[in-house]
């Protein structure tokens, strides 16, 4: 096998009018070599096989099956050639089918990236695009039910300005609650929403807004728009900040922080990429000055109802953790599992059982004060069962000296064999006075 050099050396030669024997002995190698190099039979770099290649007889039908199905798995093309008399081995079939380039390249489900990309104006004032981005790994702390945290976050398309809300859930009340405070973030509103087909805002039996979605998009008077299915890049100002917020900002989020100082860090963060370069635009220009040119409509008046239902585990001194702060529940509950329900906009709070029944209502307090709110009667029910359910009795002390008792030196005595014998002593006083009691018939 020549290499690429001697490749190029033996063509050179060549030009200069030597013959084939000339350059074998010049080269040092074999005129059938020479030959062949300069005929074009061998290429310069790929060794020359001295048996048959064995893939050759099967190179037909991986490469039909292959056409069929451009994504058909290498391991079950395996399969299907193995009952055929493949001998090879796995790796050997997946470099043939690379090296002979088998396997074809699939218009259908090429990349957005790979496809023409339309221009699309995004006007000032006219639309906001909304995301979930999935924060797996959130503090067990923060107490959520699930595994995961979720980031709902809303971005204005014309000048890129974007803000986030962190939720325990993504249905359709916390979608809504969480839209409520972006929208108040974010200062105002715009003509459209887009969303992609998420199952809160599009029904998927019918394709059409779901009802309590529809009324919400009524409320504050915008037009939603879904995006059509296999339709890239329609709302990539989002896309991009929830890469910029998972990369940024999730990851390198401090543990100890409460659910309500990560509220707090991620405003921050956002705030400070308002003032990044934007990317596309003549000079340099921020999404900050961007904001200035947009025309958002002021936010209703009046907040939207919706209820908000979460559920929590009391804790041993009957409370359960709600927004950053503390609230009593009746202490028959203490460690069960309870339900807090909020009216979005509401200033109390009702804790019901699981099957329904409200046992407790709270004026809520600031979120994220970390103050304890307890109702005077559950204090004083806390307080009497917990009287009642003292052990009577001194408690014993850790460090208390207690010596072996009467009842363990005898079982002890028992053990080792030295108990001395029990001996019966029979008292005869008490037949001595039923003696003298007795009543002698005559």
């Amino acid at each position: 096998m020549l290499s690429e050099e001697d490749d190029v050396d033996i063509h050179a030669l060549k030009r200069q009018g030597m013959t084939i024997s000339e350059i074998a002995r010049r080269t040092d190698h074999d005129r059938k070599t020479i030959r062949a190099y300069l005929s074009g039979q061998r290429a310069p770099g790929v060794r020359q096989r001295a048996a048959p290649d064995v893939f050759d007889g099967f190179a037909e039908y991986v490469r039909a099956r292959l056409t069929e199905d451009p994504h058909l798995w290498a391991v079950t093309l395996f399969d299907e050639l193995l009952p055929l008399g493949f001998t090879a081995s796995y790796p050997t079939l997946t470099r043939q089918i690379r090296a002979r380039g088998l396997r074809p390249f699939c218009e259908s489900c090429a990349h957005v990236t790979e496809r023409p990309n339309a221009v699309i104006p995004h006007p000032p004032g006219e639309e906001t695009q909304f995301d979930w981005l999935d924060l797996p790994y959130q503090p067990a702390h923060w107490g959520f039910s699930t595994k995961k945290a979720y980031l709902l976050v809303g971005s204005l398309a014309h000048s890129g300005v974007w803000r986030g809300v962190i939720s325990p859930s993504m249905d359709i009340p916390h979608l809504l609650a969480a839209m409520t405070t972006l929208l108040g973030l974010l200062g105002g509103v715009t003509r459209d929403w887009r969303f992609d087909r998420m199952r809160t805002v599009l029904d998927p039996a019918t394709g059409d807004l779901t009802k309590v979605f529809a009324a919400f998009a009524k409320h504050h008077g915008v037009t939603v728009i879904a995006c059509r299915p296999r339709s890239g890049n329609r709302k990539g100002v989002v896309e991009k900040n929830n890469h910029t917020a998972a990369q940024r900002w999730w990851r390198t989020m401090p543990d100890e922080l409460t659910l309500e100082q990560a509220q707090a860090s991620l405003d921050a963060f956002a705030r400070r990429q308002d003032d990044r370069d934007r990317e596309g635009t003549a000079g340099t220009t921020t999404p900050a000055d961007m904001f200035a040119a947009e025309r958002l409509r002021p936010l209703p008046p009046v907040v939207f109802p919706v209820m908000i239902t979460e559920e929590r585990t009391a804790t041993r001194q009957a409370l359960i953790d709600w927004r950053g702060n503390r609230y009593s529940v009746p202490p028959e509950l203490a460690t069960a599992k309870v339900i807090v329900q909020q009216r979005l906009g509401a200033a109390v709070i009702d804790i019901a059982t699981v099957s329904g029944a409200v046992v407790a209502r709270h004026r809520v307090a600031e979120p994220g004060l970390g103050v304890t709110v307890r109702d005077t009667g559950h204090v004083t029910a806390l307080e009497a069962i917990a009287l009642a359910s003292a052990p009577p009795g001194r408690p014993h002390r850790r460090k208390e000296r207690i010596p072996p008792g009467a009842a363990a030196r005898r079982a002890a005595a028992v053990l080792t064999g030295t108990a001395e014998p029990i001996s019966t002593v029979i008292s005869l006083a008490a037949y001595e006075q039923a003696a003298k009691n007795r009543n002698t018939l005559r």
